[in-house]
């Protein structure tokens, strides 16, 4: 029986964000470590916005904005710990070439590009239990950021499983990483700018690149 994941978001988050909507994709796939047909997609979509905008550009996006917002309500400095959307912008507007992971994070790093909204990707067969909530990450909480090492987390929003922190905009865990073995996929899309179709135009472009590049039916949208 395939795995069901209930997404619940705590009264803590929505009293530092009201205007929070989030909307998520389960999906079975394959991953690859590295789809060529893709990165024609990546460069072609990044040579167009770099045309379009600057670095500048992004005090104008209202997604990233209210990201970094939120970081602030929750007691957190966005300019230390930058949420992941951002940084994958300013990088790709400084002309640099994105990281190129596997499959399944390289179009999940597309679709975070291209709408603004950091998304949190995990292996949904290694969450531990079958909710996820968000809540705001607490002092001393362990946490590992991947690639990171130790990331402290307090005043972050965080997705939590059974066993504990999961992912936040800055970082998703070590623990719940996708790997080339991954098979299902749990992306989740955190509209901070209360944009409910803005968070479902994202995921349906999430869904179009799996069917596209990773051998999926797309799976199902997931609102909460």
């Amino acid at each position: 029986m395939k795995k069901t994941i209930a997404l619940h978001v705590s009264a803590e988050l929505l009293q530092a964000c009201p205007e929070y909507v989030g909307t998520a994709v389960l999906a079975d796939f394959r991953n690859t470590a590295h789809s060529p047909a893709l990165w024609e997609e990546i460069d072609r979509f990044l040579t167009s916005y770099r045309q379009l905008l600057t670095v500048d550009s992004i005090k104008e996006m209202p997604a990233i904005q209210a990201t970094r917002q939120t970081y602030k309500r929750c007691g957190k400095d966005p300019s230390r710990y930058r949420p992941s959307a951002e940084a994958l912008v300013r990088r790709a507007l400084q002309g640099k070439d994105l990281y190129q992971i596997d499959t399944a994070v390289d179009l999940i790093n597309l679709a975070s590009i291209a709408y603004g909204y950091s998304i949190g990707g995990f292996d949904a067969d290694k969450i531990v239990g079958e909710e996820l909530t968000l809540g705001i990450g607490r002092e001393g909480e362990p946490y590992e950021g991947i690639g990171r090492g130790p990331l402290n987390i307090a005043g972050l929003p965080v997705w939590r499983d059974a066993q504990g922190g999961i992912g936040t905009p800055t970082s998703d865990h070590e623990r719940t990483k996708m790997e080339l073995g991954t098979s299902r996929l749990l992306a989740t899309i955190n509209g901070y700018d209360g944009n409910r179709e803005q968070t479902t135009a994202c995921a349906k472009y999430i869904q179009e690149l799996l069917q596209r590049y990773a051998e999926s039916d797309g799976g199902e949208i997931i609102q909460f």
